[in-house]
């Protein structure tokens, strides 16, 4: 072989099928690295709830050791009931307004409520927006 020839085969790039085999890997990894990212955004959703739920109970629960009754409305938290005779309300209970759940509805807050009935329910409906489900489409509840 000369080396003119030798000089050709080094110079001479990547076959066709060559290049439809690394995009087909890239195509491939890109899929898998979707699917985990979207599962991990679930998941942080859900915890979010989670936690969403367990900060507005803690300051449902010191308006009620405070005032002797459970709140209204989530609103109450915030600011002070118009109307009512509460000489001991010293809020706001929370710092923001009320948060909408990580789908964005508004979280589900029943006085008295059907599962806690002495005191109150408080949940999210899940990324589905109806009531039982498994996994992300699963409720989150304070009970």
């Amino acid at each position: 072989m000369s080396v003119v020839q030798r000089r050709q085969q080094r110079a001479r790039g990547f076959t066709l099928l060559e290049l439809l085999v690394v995009m087909f890997i890239l195509v491939l990894l890109a899929s898998v690295v979707t699917v985990l990212v979207t599962k991990r955004v679930e998941e942080a959703k859900h915890a979010k709830a989670i936690a969403d739920i367990e900060s507005m109970g803690n300051a449902i629960d010191q308006y009620h050791l405070q005032n002797g009754v459970y709140p209204n409305t989530l609103e109450d938290l915030s600011t002070k009931p118009a109307g009512q005779d509460l000489p001991n309300w010293n809020g706001p209970y929370i710092k923001k307004a009320v948060p909408d759940d990580p789908w964005n509805r508004p979280y589900v807050y029943v006085v008295p409520g059907e599962h806690n009935a002495d005191s109150y329910d408080l949940y999210s409906l899940g990324r589905d927006g109806k009531q039982g489900g498994t996994g992300s489409d699963a409720d989150v509840t304070n009970w």
